[in-house]
């Protein structure tokens, strides 16, 4: 799949500007804070109606403005496909064909994009919270029914721990009904994990073992907050470790165990990857990146479009070539750089556009 064209209104820094692109590799060149990121920022917002940068819908309309909207053309392999997102004050309008859209997760997954950035060298020594949103950001994309789980799960986790809060005296009976409907959508969302990262694992073991040039192992671990040997028992270990924390739960007014609380452990050459150096936290980035391209691929029969944001002034030489390699394979991508300079080996056919105060001039 591919972007054709976007069309930004009072969006961060850009009034009103519509853009058409190349099929396979689109470059924003300019100085900083010139809204670079923010085109690629509005790229993603199309794909996934939320920002990767903020989580306040509110900073991404433009200063003393009410409304914003981003509209593009989707290009697949079948049929192209109007796209449309409205931020208002009442919230998000998304339009697939011009056909408003009742639930986000009808939405999301028409459009895969894979972003790297350079805070996600974060989520290898990061807290846990960011490994579960890009599980989550992932994982929504390939499998909308995911985030429907997930939606479900979060709702009976807020109403339970509301529920904790709101009284001294716990009516036990409504307690345990709360509990069942926890361990219902929990078990749906562990499930969904696990099967992604293990397929996760086997793309990424043989992008890790191709960048390091054949030195290093890559393995990525589940770590849920729930001990289970097998997924037949997986509700019952869920009810038990519940019941196990019942105590703590009140004491502490929230919940103690369940996927709000899940890990993912990447490990090279059987060592915990949080110990490594920064250059094997960049290799493993971009393996897990290059990884989510192949996944993605292989599920949804089409190629989902990279966003590169000011990631190729991170990498070494090598680690651009594997990058570029990639690329180059029939994958649209955005590039936001400073300057071409240090971008080598870049193919033929590329459009640059030079990206000045919330203006794009086509070079």
């Amino acid at each position: 799949m591919w972007l054709k064209n976007l069309s930004i209104k009072q969006f961060r820094n850009y009034r009103d500007v519509e853009v058409n692109f190349n099929p396979k590799l689109n470059v924003f060149v300019g100085r900083n804070a010139q809204g670079k990121t923010n085109l690629l920022e509005s790229i993603y917002f199309l794909a996934l109606t939320r920002s990767h940068r903020t989580k306040t819908d509110k900073n991404l309309i433009q200063f003393e403005e009410e409304q914003l909207q981003v509209s593009g053309i989707l290009q697949k392999k079948t049929a192209s496909i109007p796209l449309e997102i409205d931020l208002t004050q009442k919230g998000r309008i998304t339009k697939v064909n011009y056909l408003k859209q009742a639930r986000l997760s009808d939405y999301i997954g028409h459009m895969n994009v894979v972003l790297f950035a350079p805070e996600d060298l974060q989520l290898v020594k990061g807290a846990p919270a960011i490994r579960r949103k890009f599980i989550d950001i992932e994982l929504g994309q390939i499998k909308p029914i995911y985030l429907s789980d997930l939606s479900s799960y979060n709702h009976v986790l807020k109403q339970r721990n509301t529920y904790l809060k709101s009284t001294q005296n716990i009516d036990e009976t409504f307690l345990s009904v709360l509990d069942d409907q926890l361990v219902e959508y929990g078990c749906r969302v562990m499930n969904h994990r696990a099967d992604f990262i293990q397929k996760m694992e086997l793309f990424g073991k043989k992008k890790h073992f191709d960048i390091s040039d054949q030195l290093e192992e890559l393995s990525i671990y589940y770590h849920p907050s729930v001990n289970f040997v097998d997924k037949k028992h997986l509700a019952e270990s869920f009810h038990a470790a519940l019941q196990k924390s019942r105590s703590r739960d009140l004491f502490k007014k929230n919940t103690g165990v369940g996927p709000h609380r899940d890990d993912m452990i990447f490990m090279i050459n059987g060592m915990e990857a949080s110990f490594g150096s920064q250059g094997q936290h960049r290799s493993l980035v971009l393996s897990i990146k290059l990884a989510e391209i192949e996944l993605m691929e292989s599920i949804t029969k089409e190629s989902p479009i990279l966003l590169l944001d000011d990631v190729m002034s991170e990498l070494d030489n090598t680690r651009q070539l594997k990058l570029l390699e990639t690329i180059s394979q029939n994958i649209q991508t955005f590039i936001t750089t400073t300057s071409l300079e240090h971008l080598q080996n870049l193919p033929d056919t590329l459009s640059v556009f030079t990206v000045n105060k919330g203006q794009i001039i086509v070079n």
